[in-house]
């Protein structure tokens, strides 16, 4: 087994070295080990892909289909993201010159703080928000400022924006929105979008908008984006990874104006050259002819989240009401104190329930702790059921 050269310790980018491992990641591999434990750690959904989709990547192997894909994408799917984002938002962009295929909207996010940020340069991250970002942004050299919105519901509003500007975000080039919210739920208003658009303009900032749960809204809620109001400035990414299973596949888009899409197809070709052909063949079918599936899977989850949000408030939790996503951020009892993560760990080794601590979510987290309703009906039923036990254990 070979060890590292002691000449050459240390000498790594620093940029990485100083990079703190996920406690994300940590704590769901520690907590995995504990026998009897339901996990609701993790935003994966418990479906499988669907058989149509499946199908479709099938055939596209054995059709030979083994060669380079163009950098940007296929054609094909280029053209299926152009159709659902039109039929979907009424936005308008070209397959040709204003959409990218991604390896799921992870890359896409590093692609965007790659293409958007110079070393030193400000971006705006409202939180809580999934703990990756921070991790992207300083790989690119750019500073990561929080935004704590934890005092107005889990949203950004227009006057935190314009506090911010003036004080710890001057300067700032970028924020960034994550709609519907990981891990809040939280969704975004038209008149909310409008009037931080408003700011975002008058600021000469850029947007970037992260929508990959935008399938996932429940109720009378609808889903607005920044790209209706100001397509202009707005970076969009999303994926096909929540809505139609399909983590694993990892699958992503970008969307923007054509002059800054020339370097977000440069950037990504020099990441990954292009995108799986087979993947893309499962992308294109889902995209075209999975109109179907949307609908299953937000039944599902809305039924999931009333179990859940129901058993949650029953047994002493509060929380701003989940919208969209498959997330409930619930605030701990106020007998539990604020150290989420002490909570977290005492009720995965008692209660056999293993929910993420929210301070791992940055500014606005604590006390808090994130529960992924992504899993089966039983598994949530069984959970709260140990959670109330708990609870009522320690008066």
């Amino acid at each position: 087994m070979p060890h590292l050269a002691k000449n050459l310790s240390g000498t790594i980018n620093h940029k990485i070295a100083q990079l703190a491992d996920s406690q994300i990641t940590t704590f769901n591999n520690e907590t995995s080990k504990i026998p009897g434990i339901i996990k609701l750690t993790i935003g994966e959904p418990d479906a499988n892909t669907p058989e149509h989709i499946k199908r479709a990547a099938i055939a596209d192997i054995e059709k030979d289909d083994s060669h380079y894909a163009p950098e940007a994408g296929q054609p094909q799917l280029l053209t299926a993201i152009s159709d659902y984002l039109n039929d979907s938002l009424g936005v308008d962009y070209d397959p040709a010159a204003e959409i990218c295929v991604t390896v799921g909207a992870t890359e896409a996010l590093n692609v965007a703080c790659m293409t958007l940020l110079n070393p030193g340069d400000k971006i705006l991250v409202p939180t809580p928000v999934w703990g990756v970002y921070f991790g992207i942004i300083k790989m690119a050299g750019a500073i990561p400022v929080e935004v704590d919105t934890s005092q107005d519901d889990f949203l950004l509003t227009a006057a935190h924006l314009k506090k911010v500007l003036a004080n710890e975000g001057k300067g700032a080039k970028a924020v960034i929105l994550t709609d519907p919210s990981n891990p809040t739920g939280r969704v975004y208003s038209k008149q909310n979008l409008l009037e931080l658009a408003q700011v975002i303009t008058d600021n000469n900032l850029f947007a970037v908008t992260d929508e990959i749960y935008s399938e996932l809204i429940y109720g009378d809620k609808k889903h607005y984006s920044l790209t209706q109001i100001i397509p202009e400035r707005t970076l969009f990414l999303s994926g096909l990874s929540k809505s139609f299973a399909m983590t694993g596949w990892r699958i992503g888009y970008m969307a923007g104006p054509k002059e800054l899409m020339k370097s977000v197809i440069k950037v990504n070709s020099f990441l990954i050259t292009s995108v799986t052909d087979n993947v893309q063949a499962a992308a294109t079918e889902a995209l075209v002819h999975g109109a179907a599936d949307y609908p299953v899977a937000r039944a599902t989850y809305g039924s999931r989240l009333k179990i859940i949000e129901t058993g949650l408030r029953k047994c002493g939790f509060s929380m701003a009401t989940p919208e969209g996503a498959f997330y409930i951020f619930a605030k701990i009892p106020a007998k539990f104190g604020q150290d989420d993560v002490k909570f977290a760990i005492d009720l995965a080794n008692k209660a056999k329930v293993a929910l993420m601590p929210g301070s791992y979510f940055g500014k606005g987290g604590q006390g808090y702790v994130r529960l992924s309703y992504a899993a089966s009906a039983e598994d949530l039923q069984e959970s709260i059921r140990r959670i109330t036990d708990y609870v009522d254990s320690n008066l």
